[in-house]
């Protein structure tokens, strides 16, 4: 089975194929938009593994949350070649996917949602405990148990998160990001399963409806208008 996997949560993006139980991953070029690099390196990384589109079974992208632009550029991608090519999609969350990445049974996934807020969702054994969510760093509910794994950005972009945790949490992965890899190793068995959709049926997962904040707001906060 070939599955194409898309992440473009953040500004770290990447793709993998997953080629019959081997992962092929490649990352986006630093600095210009996904929008840009992401078609070509999906190409390349086709070439490399020697498969075509019309060798694929189905497509996996991360439906966020994350950057709203980088989630519509990784939805828009895995419609238009699952369309073209009559493939199946799979629609795999980004903090989900992150907490596989982590390796931990007890993880606490935190990614900076900027505007002040951070994405935040906790998963045991893989499965989602605590419905992702964001809110402000001093809201952010805590596990009544310790033990945990903490991963994701949004421990470096708020340092407050690191404080209010750190009697529940055992170890800590503050360099995580979003990784395709993590999308298509989750994506294989679903898609193996039948459990992919038709491409009209997906869409991102934006968790939050603002893109950013009012000049009021920024005001506010200290920000010029």
């Amino acid at each position: 089975m070939n599955l194409l996997a898309i992440e473009t949560s953040t500004e770290s993006g990447s793709v993998a194929l997953w080629s019959n139980g081997t992962l092929l991953r490649r990352s986006c070029p630093a600095g210009p938009a996904h929008s840009q690099t992401l078609l070509p390196l999906l190409g390349s990384a086709l070439q490399e593994a020697g498969l075509a589109c019309s060798d694929l079974h189905g497509i996996a992208f991360a439906a966020g949350p994350g950057s709203f632009t980088g989630l519509r550029v990784a939805c828009g991608v895995a419609q238009g070649l699952a369309v073209a090519h009559a493939l199946p999609v799979i629609a795999v969350g980004t903090l989900e996917a992150m907490a596989l990445a982590s390796g931990g049974e007890r993880v606490i996934v935190l990614l900076d949602a900027r505007m002040g807020e951070v994405y935040h969702g906790r998963f045991v054994a893989g499965d989602e405990t605590l419905t992702t969510a964001v809110c402000h760093p001093g809201e952010l509910p805590l596990p009544d148990t310790g033990g945990w794994l903490a991963c994701g950005n949004g421990l470096v972009a708020h340092p407050v998160l690191r404080q209010r945790l750190s009697a529940r949490v055992c170890d800590w992965l503050p360099e995580l990001l979003p990784d395709a890899g993590a999308v298509a190793r989750l994506a294989a068995p679903r898609l193996a399963r039948g459990e992919g959709v038709d491409a009209a049926a997906v869409a991102p997962r934006y968790v939050r409806n603002k893109v950013a904040l009012t000049v009021a707001e920024r005001l506010a906060s200290g920000g010029r208008a």
